[in-house]
């Protein structure tokens, strides 16, 4: 609503256009907005101390005042921002657009396809139940590399991907007619991250139907929510925006705020410049490590500083993008020049860029910040010449290892223990060579997938950049890459195979295997596809530790693919590298890729310096990739008349009427749905254990996204209703079916339930394996939450430390949900998963300082109480009792992780989305 509270609506020069986002702005060069300066002078306050990315939220929570959801008392509150205060205060924020990606986006729409429904059942308008903000979702997560190292791997991969999605792509389409404001960018087109930062995100917006009393449009900076983790990409363009799960997003999208705890605010300086040589991927291994270690996990985190103002903004982008490497909400660099010249070489129009720079001028928000400038909560300080090349894994993202340490590293890992993040393997065998079936030598260590994917660096043309010119180095050198080796380029947009074309490197990438395959996350999310028959059974018969190695952001167990133990990320050219040496076993710092030719032709050792590319080689093919007309180009055309996506044909009407379907189902959600909420239990009784996990169990542990295991609950199910193995697709394409993932909860081949009782050998048996009590029968996960649930015994989950670490999967706590689990109990949460938990009615507890499953000795055969929960506040203490099998009783405090005033609500409603739909249909 418009107001004039604190006098700080005001008028400012727009520049020549209206910055609606749509190219086409014609305004009157003056434009109206809540100025941040007028009320830091209403309130007598000095606001340009608080950190930039502080304001912006500001912003938001100063316009879309309403004396309701937002009050004056929010405002202050947020206003009066100090550096090291208690932070018991939650922030309703308002977000001008919502992105979501498909795996994310299609459980999403049917949510609110069944909310609909229910509007229908109870005589309402199901109209009623429509987005009030924008929303995008791009189709870049259903892509699998099938084909490879073929010049038509792309369209067989297209086409093999529609002929398996049809069904999802036709409920999409239903989508797009029903909701005014929902918008689908098909296949093909690229990786959402990397399509918002360089089409959806305008600097600015307005709307044309809100006007000050002068008729001046009201301008207001972009912000947005994403149902995906790295949705911070966005951060390296001065846009707020984080991931979030697909229950907050549909709330977010249905006009509810984003409520969340006052963060701290980490101020990270750089300095100086990075070596030559160096790349922003090496950048954002180190700043990943760094930040884990200083535990910012829950903050923000705002870059500044000499070193922060001269990185480009692709560069600045990567590092965003890995925030939730690093644990942070964000990872924000303010609008300075940079991000001005991003725009223009984008191809946004001079219109935009001058609403865009003239606003955020405006609001005292333009520059990148100062050493001693910003209060910020605690400062870190990284000087860019102490980067070093280097990988992480072969487990973790924030596992930093220097490109000198790589071979020894994998020697030390490859016989520790599990628990110090090793392989449990005898060093004896190492270096054992064995043979595939079809002859292949193969060994421990060796790389069989070598990917350039991910929107982390595909979006970033540095280094892609470096990788076709090291491939043209090493193709003309001589070298090459062996041809088991499952290579493949699949970038982020378009764009980039215009700018490898453009410079002529695409032939190089071509001739070691790295041929387009797909425009979408692939391997990084999972979607590697399968290898050999005959290396998989080489890799099981003889227990090998086999290497992936990928320009991506996530290496979490059977991730990459469920045989490969070790994957590590890389920046794409040192992806190229590795291809050609075929080994992490070997020390590409010290010992040669292979055998190639001089410069006089003579046969010799060739070392990666010898093919390396300099800064100065990059910088020249820099403006052939930074080219504002082929960005114009891309993104003007979408969709092509008579492409796949055109002949998917959806139904037509305002509800969905769930044909029969193993990839969409009506969601059990708001089964008996009511309008007065049932009493939230107020204890929990006689409960058992359905796992006990260790640290470092992520949302890929809890609901995994690739292949589907024929004698899985999943795979068993799909099966039963006709599905062949060939057809089964993957966990994240079935994302809009419960009944898979229900079953396919707590299921990767990789998790360990501790539960489980050593082998002879030490090692634990893996999978979704669980001991029912007291019976003592081993039991996959969900056969034994089913039979707990005919019983009427409530579960429990115990975790470790940064349990529910990795991607905004939603699903991690749906299909915890739906198992019958009535808490998750752990040493410390990952911020989008307890969050999602109490979305969906799961108490999130938490273990005291000191205080694990292991120090209390949980073997799984004891029965729990939970008490003290009867009248909820925010971060209150409960008890856990716990009755052992010997008699024994202990009671154990536990802290309730509901962090907010508004999360008690979703809670006490049974989650956050019968409260919206309460809400809605009430008014």
């Amino acid at each position: 609503m418009l107001h004039t509270l604190y006098n700080t609506l005001k008028e400012f020069d727009s520049g020549t256009g209206t910055g609606t986002g749509t190219g086409t702005g014609t305004g009157t060069g003056t434009g109206a907005f809540y100025s941040l300066p007028q009320l830091g002078q209403a309130l007598n306050l000095k606001l340009e101390r608080l950190p930039v990315s502080i304001r912006l939220i500001l912003e938001s929570v100063l316009r879309n005042y309403d004396d309701l959801k937002i009050t004056r008392t929010h405002i202050e509150q947020l206003a009066n921002w100090k550096p090291n205060a208690i932070r018991t205060e939650e922030i309703p924020f308002v977000v001008a657009r919502v992105v979501l990606q498909d795996f994310t986006g299609v459980p999403l729409l049917a949510d609110i396809a069944a909310m609909r429904d229910v509007a229908k059942q109870m005589g309402q308008d199901p109209k009623s139940i429509e987005p009030l903000v924008p929303v995008d979702l791009v189709v870049d997560h259903s892509v699998q590399i099938d084909y490879f190292r073929r010049e038509d791997a792309l369209d067989l991969n297209m086409k093999l991907e529609f002929q398996r999605n049809q069904e999802r792509y036709q409920f999409m389409k239903w989508g797009m007619q029903a909701f005014d404001t929902f918008r689908v960018v098909p296949p093909g087109i690229g990786i959402v991250h990397q399509v918002n930062l360089e089409y959806f995100a305008r600097g600015v917006h307005q709307k044309k139907e809100l006007t000050d009393p002068r008729h001046n449009p009201i301008y207001y900076p972009d912000t947005l929510v994403g149902t995906d983790s790295h949705t911070t990409m966005i951060n390296g363009i001065g846009v707020i925006g984080w991931g979030v799960g697909g229950i907050e997003a549909e709330a977010a999208m249905l006009g509810q705020p984003v409520y969340l705890l006052t963060p701290d605010v980490i101020g990270f300086e750089l300095k100086g410049q990075l070596r030559e040589g160096l790349t922003a991927t090496d950048l954002v291994l180190t700043v990943t490590e760094l930040l884990r270690k200083e535990k910012v996990v829950g903050t923000f985190v705002e870059f500044f500083g000499e070193g922060a103002a001269s990185i480009a903004v692709p560069d600045r982008a990567t590092i965003s993008n890995m925030a939730p490497e690093y644990g942070a909400t964000m990872g924000f660099f303010p609008v300075d020049d940079k991000t001005i010249e991003y725009f223009e070489n984008t191809g946004r129009t001079s219109k935009e860029i001058d609403a865009f720079r003239n606003y955020f001028k405006a609001q005292h928000l333009y520059g990148m910040p100062a050493a001693g400038q910003i209060d910020y909560t605690r400062i870190i300080t990284l000087d860019l010449a102490t980067v070093t090349p280097s990988l992480a894994g072969p487990k973790r993202p924030q596992d930093r290892i220097e490109l000198g340490q790589m071979k020894q590293t994998f020697t030390e890992l490859f016989s520790k223990p599990v628990t110090e993040n090793g392989f449990s393997k005898d060093n004896s065998v190492l270096d054992q060579a064995y043979k595939t079936r079809d002859g292949l030598p193969i060994k421990n260590g060796d790389i069989l997938i070598a990917a350039i994917t991910s929107c982390t660096n595909t979006s970033n043309p540095s280094v892609l950049l470096a990788a076709g010119l090291l491939a043209k180095k090493a193709v003309e050198m001589g070298l090459s890459v062996a041809p088991h080796i499952k290579t493949s380029l699949a970038p982020g947009s378009r764009v980039v195979t215009e700018y490898l074309n453009a410079t002529g490197l695409t032939p190089y990438l071509e001739k070691l295997g790295f041929t387009l395959a797909a425009y979408g996350c692939t391997t990084c999310i999972g979607n590697a596809g399968d290898l050999t028959p005959a290396l998989n059974e080489a890799i099981i018969q003889h227990d090998l530790v086999a290497a992936a190695v990928l320009s991506g952001n996530r290496n979490f167990e059977a991730r990459i693919h469920p045989n490969l133990r070790a994957n590590f990320l890389a920046s794409p050219p040192l992806v190229v590298a590795y291809a050609i040496a075929g080994t992490v076993m070997r020390d590409l710092m010290t010992e040669p890729l292979g055998q190639g030719k001089g410069k006089d032709g003579k046969v010799r050792d060739i070392y990666l310096g010898d093919i390396w590319p300099s800064s100065q080689e990059i910088h020249q093919l820099l403006k052939v990739a930074l080219n504002a007309e082929v960005f114009k180009k891309n993104y003007a055309q979408l969709t092509q008349k008579g492409d796949l996506w055109s002949k998917i044909e959806g139904i037509e009407g305002q509800t969905y009427n769930w044909p029969k379907s193993t990839y969409i189902a009506q969601p059990p959600f708001f089964t008996d749905f009511r309008m007065q909420p049932t009493a939230p239990q107020t204890s929990v009784k006689n409960a058992r254990a359905l796992g006990i996990f260790g640290d470092s169990v992520t949302t890929d542990h809890i609901s995994p996204a690739g292949a589907i295991k024929e004698t899985s609950p999943a795979g068993l199910w799909l099966q039963k209703n006709g599905v062949l193995k060939a057809d089964f697709n993957s966990y994240g394409s079935r994302r809009g079916n419960h009944e898979i993932m229900m079953r396919g909860t707590f299921a990767n081949v990789r998790i360990k339930n501790l539960m489980v009782p050593l082998q002879a050998d030490g090692t634990r048996i893996e999978g979704g394996i669980t001991l029912h009590q007291p019976s003592g029968e081993a039991l996959s996960i969900y056969d034994a939450a089913m039979r707990y649930i005919a019983e009427g015994v409530p579960t429990i989950v115990f975790g470790g430390e940064e349990y529910g670490t990795g991607s905004s999967r939603d699903w991690a706590a749906k299909g915890t949900q739906l198992l019958g689990v009535k808490a998750v109990i752990a040493c410390s949460f990952e911020r989008i998963h307890r969050s999602n938990l109490v979305g969906m009615g799961v108490l999130p507890l938490q273990f005291m300082t000191g205080v694990s499953a292991q120090t209390l000795k949980l073997r799984g055969d004891e029965s729990f109480d939970l008490e003290g929960f009867e009248h909820i506040k925010p971060q209150q203490q409960v008890t856990l009792t716990i009755h052992r099998a010997n008699g024994t009783q202990q009671r154990v405090p536990l802290l309730l992780r509901i962090d907010t005033p508004i999360e008690v609500d979703y809670y006490q409603h049974g989650g956050i989305l019968p409260f919206v739909l309460r809400s809605l249909l009430t008014h």
